[in-house]
């Protein structure tokens, strides 16, 4: 007999007829008459009850099947007179698949605290919040493929080896077969990365930008979407050392374009979540933020605002609210100043533009007299920035005077100011962290809890 899946089995179109049903006992009850367990399969949020009366059964049976083991129940789905649910099975066969002891098991019917659970992270995928995230976590990676693909854009595969530094700003994670502890020296007693695996020194990428810029300027749009890696010491509930990035380049777009792109992009992102994962959406703004719901109906409903980073800045200014971090132009915005344009000055979702050249990358295209860039910044309640991009400098001279004004290799990237004099056009591209992202989506406040096996600081464990 084929296994039928809860959510299958909750959907209700299999009643009164026989099913199989595999899963982790999540809870047992009852008396010595009838038992009831609770099984979950991972497939929704929501557990199917098994009625297993006791003249059916071997007590001993009954008494192996713990919190956490696993079973087989073949039974008749019935409408059940419980409150919570709409069916459940009355049991005729039930197989212990796997046992658990209760003694060891650290699972059990009570509250646990995620960082706890991020220490038994090969089994906080068994609780109603992680299995509920990480459904989640699924259904938007679809939902960004498919997004891109109606689009017509070409999902681009950018190198996780490089030798390149996107951002120009280090701390970055090298790769290397060099023996540790015989490392090769130079003339000069410095390292011999020509005798290295790719005769030079090589990293982990910080972004798929550079290369993903290549395909675009041959391709029209494209996207990447895959592991990025940043070698920083921190450990603030927002950083992580390994992390995914959505990154979508387009050529013959400007600044405005990209604009629309992004808006159009979070939107459906968002609404996508509502349409998709309600159960798990309701369940999330019930036990972890209440606010949830209000929020992603709130990205969806209001049109972005646009303005410029000086016009955020007199809006700031002008606030009368005292800020940790002073607010002055020319320094880049923190986070309690992005939250207070959205949260307070214009309620809705904000974009904000043109951004001091200085404290942007050397790749941004300049706007007239270079003292601003044509950054894009898209700032969401709660979490602040949640994308960053620009329109990219297609001019040759201005990107090369911009490198060498930043001390940033031309020999390393040639490859990459050559797409500047064979054709060039404007183009325009942003980053979207993943995990920010469902951070908004999921309303948890600690990106280690929206990726299944957190990378940080002196923790590679899993």
């Amino acid at each position: 007999m084929t296994r039928t899946t809860v959510k299958e089995l909750i959907a209700g179109d299999r009643l009164n007829k026989e099913v199989l049903l595999k899963g982790w006992v999540r809870t047992k009850r009852g008396n010595r008459q009838v038992a009831f367990i609770a099984v979950n399969d991972g497939t929704s949020i929501h557990n199917i009850q098994v009625v297993a009366e006791a003249e059916k059964f071997s007590e001993e049976l009954v008494k192996n099947i713990t919190t956490g083991s696993s079973v087989a129940v073949r039974g008749i789905l019935v409408e059940s007179p419980g409150k919570g649910q709409n069916v459940e099975i009355h049991a005729d066969q039930i197989s212990l698949l796997g046992g658990c002891d209760p003694e060891v098991y650290p699972l059990q019917k009570k509250g646990h605290s995620f960082e706890f659970l991020r220490e038994i992270a090969h089994l906080r995928f068994r609780t109603n919040t992680f299995g509920a995230v990480f459904r989640i976590r699924h259904a938007l990676s679809f939902a960004i493929h498919q997004y891109f693909n109606d689009k017509g854009f070409y999902y681009l595969h950018t190198p996780i080896i490089t030798a390149s530094d996107a951002e120009g700003a280090g701390a970055m994670f090298r790769v290397t077969t060099l023996d540790l502890n015989n490392l090769p020296r130079d003339e000069a007693q410095q390292l011999d990365f020509s005798r290295d695996f790719f005769g030079r020194s090589t990293n982990l990428t910080v972004s798929g930008q550079l290369e993903g810029e290549l395909g675009a300027l041959a391709l029209s749009s494209i996207y990447t979407f895959g592991p990025t890696f940043r070698a920083e010491n921190s450990n603030t509930p927002r950083h992580v050392a390994e992390f995914w990035m959505i990154e979508p380049e387009m050529a013959f777009y400007d600044i405005y374009d990209n604009m629309d792109l992004a808006e159009d992009f979070l939107k459906y992102l968002v609404k996508y979540a509502l349409e998709h994962c309600a159960d798990d959406l309701d369940f999330l703004n019930r036990m972890i933020d209440k606010e949830l719901l209000e929020r992603l109906n709130f990205i969806v409903e209001n049109t972005f605002v646009r303005k410029s980073y000086t016009e955020a800045v007199d809006v700031l200014m002008a606030s009368g609210h005292k800020f940790e971090f002073p607010v002055q132009w020319g320094n880049d915005l923190q986070a309690e100043h992005e939250r207070y344009l959205v949260e307070v000055a214009f309620r809705r979702p904000v974009i904000l533009t043109d951004y001091p050249a200085e404290i942007k990358s050397f790749y941004m295209k300049q706007n007239e007299g270079g003292k601003t860039v044509r950054a894009m910044d898209v700032l969401f309640p709660k979490i602040g920035e949640i994308i960053g991009g620009s329109q990219r400098e297609e001019d040759y001279d201005k990107l090369v005077n911009r490198m060498r004004e930043m001390n940033i290799p031309e020999d390393e990237l040639w490859w990459y100011l050559e797409t500047r004099k064979f054709g060039t056009v404007e183009h325009s591209g942003f980053g979207l962290g993943f995990e920010r992202l469902l951070m908004f989506v999921t309303g948890m406040s600690n990106i280690r809890d929206v990726i299944p096996f957190p990378r940080t600081p002196k923790n590679a464990e899993f």
